[in-house]
């Protein structure tokens, strides 16, 4: 189980549905939510020496307002050489795009795209991936 997962999504019918899944597959023990990446990474501005209070995964919009995903991610390769903890990032899309994919895939800090509305077993993949990248505790 991940100790920390973060959503940055600004549709809130979609992260209610959504706390509600991760709660029900126990994926993680804590859920942070943000509505626009400019949230997301002044959180992980603040936090980027203290690994316990800093996600191991993100789960990324990629339409949102003030930062979008794609914004994020360019503002998260400025900062990630001074975050003290690996995160890893999944990009979650209602769109079936192959460029939105391939642009994710290609960014270097994307381990996944998930097609909205997640479900668990996709969601379950995505957390066990990430746990046997970080390895045993």
């Amino acid at each position: 189980m991940l100790e920390i997962l973060c959503v940055v999504d600004d549709d809130k019918i979609f992260t209610y549905l959504l706390k509600r899944l991760i709660e029900k597959a126990k994926v993680a023990r804590e859920i942070i939510f943000f509505e626009n990446g400019r949230e997301a990474l002044d959180y992980l501005t603040s936090h980027k020496e203290d690994a316990l209070k800093l996600p191991q995964l993100i789960l990324l919009d990629i339409n949102m307002p003030i930062l979008d995903g794609w914004q994020f991610l360019n503002e998260y390769g400025k900062l990630k050489p001074d975050v003290h903890q690996s995160i890893s990032i999944c990009m979650m899309s209602s769109s079936s795009e192959m460029e939105d994919y391939n642009r994710a895939m290609g960014s270097g800090f994307v381990m996944d795209y998930l097609q909205k509305p997640v479900q668990i077993p996709s969601l379950k993949e995505v957390t066990d991936r990430v746990l046997s990248f970080l390895g045993p505790k």
